[in-house]
């Protein structure tokens, strides 16, 4: 019964997580119309790493070269993620990236299926499609309603995808803990170089502080250390269902915010979470006594 009780309490945490990566997208459109987006995406995974240092302090004690080497490769691509949709966010509404960002899910097993020769099955393919349909309809149901961000957001989730891939085949042999934080480590100092050869560098106001420390702290090292935790805890598919709720919220806040979608837009959201959902979720079913014994990595080190 306290078991139970308890598993509750992880899945609202995580429902915590899916709000606070939702709520990113319109924090950082936000802090990068008046700070500089290199130094800003630096400072933030500086932060994180930071945060998470603070929460995992024994993680580099467990440093290895080639966990070091696995783990930069995959900042490569995490990194890569991040500048492709912050780029975007300078573009489109913070509610198109989030459902856009969202795809990474089924651009996923296409890549595999070409990669790696893991070819996904029925329900992926159909979830594939409907996700597909809903981009359509995001932007309007015609090429005039893409725009150039919108086309860096997608980038940015082929990126995801990637690295998605990456963690699932050569992240699989390293600690799970030094990874994401040689990816995180990875992903400031790659920024910041970048920062440095092409931006001025000046002090963060009062307002983009708040977004680092949103972004940072609770988007990146504490969000980590929930869905580490939760995922030790209930089953994997359950864990990919809640944060795929993730675009949801992030149109929600971009709503709030002030943007608008039109009926089309709303029903594109609609197809590209029912999408993600089906080729995430019924494409990846676990048994169902597998409730007591689920353990598995994280799906992504957002």
């Amino acid at each position: 019964m306290r078991e139970g009780i308890w598993r509750y309490w992880v899945q609202f945490a995580l429902v915590g997580v899916a709000i606070v990566w939702g709520s990113t997208f319109v924090v950082v459109k936000d802090a990068v119309t008046e700070y500089p987006l290199y130094l800003f995406l630096a400072l933030r995974f500086a932060v994180a790493v930071v945060a998470f240092l603070a929460i995992f302090p024994k993680t580099l004690l467990r440093l290895s070269w080639k966990a070091v080497g696995a783990g930069v490769f995959a900042g490569l691509w995490l990194c890569a993620g991040y500048i492709f949709q912050t780029w975007g966010l300078q573009g489109t509404t913070a509610s198109k990236a989030a459902f856009i960002t969202g795809m990474f899910v089924v651009i996923t097993p296409l890549l595999e299926a070409v990669l790696l020769r893991h070819f996904p099955a029925a329900t992926t393919w159909i979830g594939v499609l409907a996700a597909v349909i809903g981009l359509w309809l995001l932007s309007g149901g015609s090429a005039g309603g893409w725009n150039i961000g919108d086309t860096s957001v997608l980038m940015c989730a082929f990126a995801y995808a990637v690295h998605m891939i990456v963690l699932g085949s050569v992240g699989k042999r390293h600690d799970v803990l030094v990874l994401t934080l040689v990816q995180l480590a990875t992903t400031s100092v790659v920024c910041a170089a970048f920062a440095l050869a092409f931006e001025p560098v000046g002090l963060p106001s009062g307002s983009v502080w708040v977004a680092l420390a949103i972004t940072g702290v609770l988007g990146s090292a504490a969000a980590f250390a929930i869905q580490t935790y939760a995922q030790q805890h209930i089953p994997p598919a359950r864990t990919a269902l809640i944060l795929i709720s993730e675009p949801a919220f992030g149109g929600l806040f971009g709503w709030l915010a002030g943007e608008k979608l039109e009926v089309s837009g709303f029903v594109g959201a609609a197809f590209i979470l029912g999408g993600m959902i089906i080729a995430e979720v019924m494409g990846a079913r676990v048994p169902a006594d597998a409730e007591d014994d689920a353990a598995g990595t994280p799906l992504d080190a957002r």
